[in-house]
C-alpha cells in the first residue's frame, strides 16, 4: 500500500470511529478552547505565553480566551511554586470533564463495540494505538 493511500485510509477509519463513538457534547465550546484545554492537560506548566504560541495568536487574544474559560469554570490561574513571577493555567475538574467529553471516545459505546472482540483482536488494536501514540509523541513532543 502506498503511503498516501495508507494515510488516507487511517484518516477515514479514525473519523468513522470518532463519528460513531464520541460523547454527546452538552457544552457550547469552541474548537480553539478545546485546543487550549488539551495543551494545558498535556503540559505541566502552561502560561498564557505558551498558550498564545500554541494557537499562534497574540498574548492578549490568548488571555481573553483564558478569561472566558475561567468564567466557565474550566481553568484557574495560580503563581508558579518555582518562580513567583510566572502565572500557570490549570484545568479544573469540570475543565477535565469537558475535555474528556470533547476529545475522547464514549466508554460505554466503545465497550459495546469491543466486548465481542477476541483477546487477540483487543491486543492487536491496543498495540497499534500504542505504536501510533508513541510515534506521534516522538515526532511532535516539544
Amino acid at each position: 500500500m502506498k503511503l498516501n493511500t495508507f494515510i488516507q485510509t487511517i484518516n477515514d477509519q479514525w473519523t468513522d470511529i470518532y463519528y460513531y463513538l464520541h460523547y454527546v457534547h452538552k457544552e457550547n465550546i469552541t474548537h480553539q478552547a478545546i485546543r487550549l484545554l488539551q495543551y494545558i492537560e498535556k503540559n505541566e506548566e502552561a502560561t498564557i505565553g505558551d498558550l498564545a504560541k500554541h494557537l499562534d495568536v497574540s498574548h492578549n487574544t490568548a488571555s481573553e480566551h483564558i478569561k472566558r474559560l475561567i468564567q466557565k469554570g474550566y481553568v484557574t490561574k495560580q503563581r508558579s511554586n518555582q518562580d513567583e513571577r510566572k502565572v500557570i493555567v490549570l484545568l479544573t475538574e469540570e475543565g477535565s470533564n469537558v475535555l474528556i467529553r470533547h476529545t475522547q471516545l464514549d466508554q460505554e459505546k466503545l465497550r459495546k463495540v469491543v466486548e465481542s472482540f477476541s483477546d487477540e483482536e483487543l491486543e492487536t488494536i491496543q498495540k497499534a494505538f500504542s505504536i501510533l501514540s508513541e510515534g506521534a509523541r516522538n515526532v511532535y513532543d516539544r
